[in-house]
């Protein structure tokens, strides 16, 4: 055991526990790290075997990982396929290693939690081969997962870079019951439904979006996810071997240089020193624990961000979704002055912080042709039909910021003009849209971006986007994105249905917050739904999605009907009330395409949101999460006719305590709702 302490921000304290040992056929005895609370344990070895039918035996670097002391992933393969040498990893040996290790707590302005605790035992494994080529590989092991990355050092045998892929493997010790994103390119909104598979019912020709999540009965579940991607290529993994195989394999995004061009014989082009992206494997007893935790933030620097009292969570209205339903006005509705005030009114009397001003606001250079795409909208300046002077200032005048949407071209053209202007005319943030792709290339404009945005006090919601990475522990105001099929999906299909709903906190919400636009009022089931534009519906009861407000993080929430569709509803008391940044989250439980339920606290309230797929569904719900004393329970719930009539909720109090058990019902496509307080609190 190796320990220090210092004090910086609290108390660091470093220690790990390393152990080594020999075993039968290892050139060298295994490195093991093990959590804080010893329950995960990831080891490195050098195992000697032969890859390929014609290959000779070579020694080749291999993890394992350990749960409650039973294996949940065998010995796979690490290392990085280099463009004109030898791979790097088989053939190296154990020179030297270090321990390290931290436990610190820090704050975020928005967030499932308001303060994170970075507590892990790690170490530096530093390898070479008999060519003298330097491999280092670093390990961290949290409570809740473990991660490991690859770092070259500077070395006269490897300056300039080109990585090809990597050789990370990811091999189950038992065949795992899967939720893959099965996407159709490496350029991909990662807008889909998630299929449920087994390992060994994967096609090895499928790309798979991360996080992809596993279970494996009887040892846990685990879902892999990356961190802190840096000047590399954003993963994805492949099936890989023959029909019993249990394994799949990391796959980069190809290289696409700053002409769109893509080269699909390496991902990466850098230069030593440099590290890749942290494989994160997250582990937890049962898949809703997973929701709870902050591992990728925890993998990423610390925030570039001094002061981040301008980075402000909330609600917005959003013109876009709702389309053109205004039937109480007498103006003409549409992306004009008037429109946009009627939804800044909207937001100002709901109490909300924002208004999103979606496409159409900027002035759009003259098409030569109907199918003239190739001209970007000037996003510093305003259609003619948008004031947006008056807008700022009638925004001001009723306590609402504005944010804008822009496609990222016209972003990539403009921002060093456009992001100064935006500060100066107040804008809050800007909505970045089809981007579509995690080559090095785009990862890094995504920083850039960033970056740029802070300097301006702008805040980001990435749209169009790959999954997050933690970005926003370094660059708070990157406060979500999408990277998800959302609520728009709607508007022409049926495919944001309620077990798309109880799937994505179990897959893509793992890796961070989502923009998936909750908030419709014209519920319907499978029976009345019609996807449409005008008026469009929302699939599943009212209860459910009161529901979404709770389960799906986004510090940044759209509400996304027209605001006839609220007035006079008792529903909509919650979705004001409602936070959109929290200080914890507890898992109630949940299994992926089935039902979630959740409680999030905030200051001395809690919410729980809990939704059901297709099934009429019953759980109980303990409260033994709250704190002393005494509370009031305000339950938003399916009515009983809810299954015929979806917009039908009951509204109910009841007092309880940490001793309490909700019994939860919902019926088929429903959800249930709760605000609980401190009984001796006024009402807010």
């Amino acid at each position: 055991m190796f320990s220090l302490r210092n004090a910086f921000s609290g108390i660091l304290v470093i220690s790990i526990a390393v152990a080594a040992s020999s075993a039968q056929g290892n050139s060298a005895g295994p490195l093991t790290v093990t959590s804080p609370n010893g329950q995960i344990a990831i080891t490195l070895s050098e195992n000697v075997f032969a890859r390929g039918r014609n290959a000779s035996p070579t020694s080749h670097l291999q993890y394992a990982v350990d749960f409650h002391g039973k294996r949940l992933m065998e010995p796979a393969e690490l290392g990085l396929m280099i463009v004109g040498q030898p791979d790097l990893g088989p053939g190296m040996h154990l020179i030297a290693s270090q321990p390290e290790s931290a436990d610190e707590t820090y704050s975020i302005p928005v967030g499932k939690t308001s303060t994170v605790r970075n507590h892990y035992n790690g170490a530096r494994a530093d390898y070479q081969d008999e060519s003298g080529r330097k491999l280092t590989v670093e390990l961290r092991a949290f409570d809740d997962g473990v991660a490991f990355r690859y770092s070259l050092p500077e070395q006269a045998s490897l300056t300039k870079v080109r990585i090809a892929n990597e050789l990370t493997e990811f091999r189950y010790a038992k065949d795992a019951l899967t939720y893959p994103l099965i996407l159709d390119g490496y350029q991909s909104s990662y807008e889909d439904e998630y299929q449920m598979r087994n390992v060994n019912g994967l096609h090895n020709d499928w790309i798979i979006g991360l996080p992809y999540l596993a279970e494996l009965p009887g040892l846990g579940s685990v879902a892999i996810a990356e961190a802190d991607i840096d000047n590399y290529a954003g993963m994805y993994v492949r099936r890989m071997g023959g029909q019993q195989s249990l394994s799949v394999r990391a796959d980069l995004s190809p290289h696409v240089d700053s002409e769109g061009k893509t080269d699909t014989s390496y991902a990466v082009e850098t230069s030593t020193p440099f590290s890749s992206p942290w494989r994160v494997l997250m582990i937890a007893d049962e898949p809703a624990r997973l929701i709870e935790s902050n591992i990728i933030l925890n993998l990423n620097p610390t925030s570039k961000i001094a002061d981040t009292s301008w980075i402000k969570p909330g609600k917005a209205a959003w013109d876009w979704w709702s389309g053109e339903a205004a039937p109480s006005v007498t103006f003409k509705t549409g992306m004009n002055t008037a429109t946009m005030k009627r939804y800044i009114d909207f937001s100002s009397a709901s109490g909300f912080a924002y208004m999103m001003i979606d496409a159409g606001w900027a002035k759009a250079p003259e098409r030569k042709s109907a199918n003239d795409y190739s001209a970007l909208a000037d996003i510093t300046q305003v259609d003619p039909a948008i004031d947006m002077p008056e807008l700022v200032r009638y925004a001001k005048e009723k306590n609402v910021k504005l944010w804008l949407w822009s496609h990222w071209s016209s972003v990539d053209k403009y921002m060093d003009q456009a992001f100064p202007q935006f500060e100066k005319w107040g804008i809050a943030g800007v909505k970045i849209d089809f981007m579509n792709r995690d080559d090095q290339w785009m990862v890094n404009w995504y920083r850039k971006v960033a970056d740029l945005a802070a300097q301006h006090h702008l805040m980001v919601d990435f749209h169009g986007a790959f999954k997050p990475d933690g970005l926003r522990r370094m660059y708070p105001n990157v406060i979500t994105r999408e990277g998800v099929m959302g609520k728009e999906y709607l508007k022409w299909s049926a495919r944001t249905s309620p077990p798309h709903n109880a799937t994505l906190p179990f897959t893509r919400m793992l890796s961070g917050p989502m923009d998936y636009t909750p908030g419709a009022f014209g519920n319907a089931n499978l029976k009345t739904f019609v996807p449409r534009q005008f008026m469009p519906m929302g699939l599943g009861t009212r209860a459910q999605e009161l529901a979404l407000f709770v389960v799906f993080e986004s510090p940044f929430e759209m509400v996304s009907d027209y605001p006839e569709h609220y007035a006079g509803q008792k529903e909509f008391d919650f979705i004001m009330r409602v936070p959109t940044t929290w200080d914890e989250v507890h898992a109630i439980g949940g299994e992926p395409m089935r039902w979630i339920s959740l409680a999030r606290r905030s200051g001395k309230d809690w919410y729980i949101g809990t939704l059901t797929n297709w099934d009429d569904r019953n759980i109980e719900a303990p409260l033994s999460f709250l704190g002393e004393g005494k509370y009031v329970a305000e339950i938003y719930a399916d009515a009983p006719d809810a299954g015929e009539e979806p917009t039908h909720t009951t509204l109910s109090k009841q007092a309880v305590d940490r001793n309490t058990v909700l019994d939860v019902r919902m019926v088929s496509g429903g959800g249930n709702a709760i605000w609980i307080h401190p009984a001796q609190s006024p009402e807010k």
